[in-house]
């Protein structure tokens, strides 16, 4: 198979890397491609960044309603190619084509969104700070921006970042995941009609000598990433000492509580949707699921029987609700977990491992796990698995709940089911969570407003998406202006 080119300068290039890896379908263990992967691809980084130095200076000179006008046919042309991204997406990614299908259209919401960057960019104007005297504010572009992104979303994450940031008038350096740099692939082939000046977006493969090339360029202005703490860490170190500013969202325990008043049927399924959505590999999956007061086994009771009945498989087979992990070491480390987890002291109320799914016993298939009685102390209640694995927990109060959550060492989301408005504003108001959903199992916010995420779970101040990502890929200058009535006298 060919392996896959870089775009940059507005063309497709062959990489300086002549070392490549296979790009797997997690399904099948069939190679879908192969992309570059070597200490040469840190060169690519390098001529891509050249590309779009020269390129954002004339860029930012484009007025700003002139800057959006691709955006808006970047638009038509992922909605009018959506069936065949996410298609690309279930391929190598492995979840389900409707999963697939609702990533791209939260991408597509970014786009829309960041199309008000007219508006968004408007600053505070003073008049008459003093006597003849006006102050105000004026956003610009910080230059060369970059991202690197994660397997678990290859379609979306990135537009978490890239519309805002040329819209600002910055250009932009695309680092995708190397075990799904296939979507976009072709999404760089949509990006490439829309119009946009040759280096104003430009796409770069490898692995960690490409992240470390980004980190350390000084051409690099700002930096964005999604991933790990581990790595969201060592994203955020490293770009700061190099001078960078950086956003870096970090991984999740997310915990969900559920009262007694909740509705157990509406409860159980959006729980189980949230906890195995995605197979579990998402930053905003369920994990640990604090269930109060239930002494008859109620809630327990109907979440094994949602979990049980939840169809594993092909994501793009009908039917499937659950496709594969992304790779046999991601199931490998998962089944080693939930081993731990019964080491522990857990009942294993439904095992997920060694799962065989017909036609396709090749793959890296885990079906629903649930652990009950983790312990509290323990290592699995939090570490995060970043598979198809629920974690129930009996707890007295939705004191000792709140107790529990806000002394976890993440805070990505937080989630509260019941049907009293006391309990739900008591907790939105003291859970330590950037993202609170109540009666809501997955609190992804919409495009207009930050994806927040606090303690080990995010690392900057400004995050991507809505007002957050105009404001990190701007800087501002404040202007105080004089013009004396005697000065235009001599002109």
């Amino acid at each position: 198979m060919e392996v896959l080119q870089n775009y940059i300068n507005g063309r497709w290039q062959t990489s300086r890397e002549r070392g490549a890896i296979d790009v797997i379908n997690p399904a099948t263990q069939a190679p879908m491609g192969r992309v570059p992967y070597g200490k040469d691809t840190a060169a690519d980084v390098a001529d891509a960044v050249e590309a779009a130095g020269r390129a954002q200076v004339e860029w930012a000179a484009v007025p700003v309603m002139q800057r959006v006008q691709p955006l808006y046919r970047l638009k038509v042309l992922l909605e009018q190619h959506l069936e065949e991204l996410a298609e690309t997406i279930t391929n190598e990614c492995g979840k389900t084509k409707a999963e697939s299908i609702g990533e791209l259209q939260r991408a597509i919401e970014n786009v829309e969104t960041a199309c008000a960057a007219p508006m968004l960019l408007q600053s505070e104007f003073s008049e008459n700070i003093t006597r003849g005297i006006d102050e105000f504010v004026m956003r610009q572009p910080v230059g060369v921006c970059a991202c690197i992104v994660p397997f678990n979303f290859p379609g979306m994450i990135t537009f978490w970042f890239l519309p805002y940031a040329i819209a600002c008038g910055n250009s932009f350096v695309i680092k995708p995941s190397e075990k799904v740099p296939l979507t976009m692939q072709k999404v760089m082939q949509l990006v490439d009609q829309i119009g946009l000046p040759p280096g104003v977006v430009n796409l770069v493969h490898g692995g960690k000598a490409s992240v470390d090339a980004i980190l350390e360029h000084p051409g690099i202005k700002a930096i964005s990433f999604v991933g790990s703490t581990r790595v969201a860490q060592y994203i955020y170190a490293k770009g700061a000492q190099h001078g960078k500013r950086v956003q870096a969202q970090g991984g999740a325990k997310n915990p969900v509580v559920i009262l007694p008043d909740a509705d157990l049927e509406t409860t159980s399924r959006i729980v189980t949707d949230s906890v195995y959505g995605c197979a579990g590999q998402r930053c905003l999956a369920a994990s640990n699921i604090l269930v109060i007061g239930d002494g008859k086994g109620r809630v327990k009771e109907a979440l094994y029987e949602a979990a049980k009945g939840r169809k594993t498989g092909y994501g793009l087979s009908d039917g499937v609700e659950m496709g594969p992990v992304i790779s046999a070491e991601s199931k490998a480390r998962i089944e080693q977990l939930i081993d731990q987890g019964v080491h522990e002291g857990a009942n294993l109320l439904l095992d997920g491992r060694n799962a065989s799914i017909e036609g396709f016993e090749a793959g890296n298939f885990v079906k629903p796990t649930i652990l009950e009685g983790v312990p509290l102390g323990g290592e699995i209640i939090q570490t995060e698995i970043f598979g198809p694995v629920m974690s129930l927990i009996n707890l007295a109060t939705v004191d000792a709940a709140l107790d529990f959550i806000n002394r976890n060492r993440y805070g990505n989301m937080a989630c509260l089911f019941t049907s009293s408005g006391a309990s739900a504003r008591k907790f939105r108001s003291e859970v330590n969570a950037g993202n609170v959903g109540i009666n809501i199992g997955v609190a992804a916010p919409m495009a207009q407003f930050p994806f927040s995420g606090w303690n080990d779970s995010f690392f900057g101040d400004l995050h991507g998406q809505g007002r957050h990502a105009i404001e990190f890929f701007t800087q501002t200058k404040v202007v105080i202006e004089r013009w004396p009535k005697e000065w235009s006298r001599k002109f």
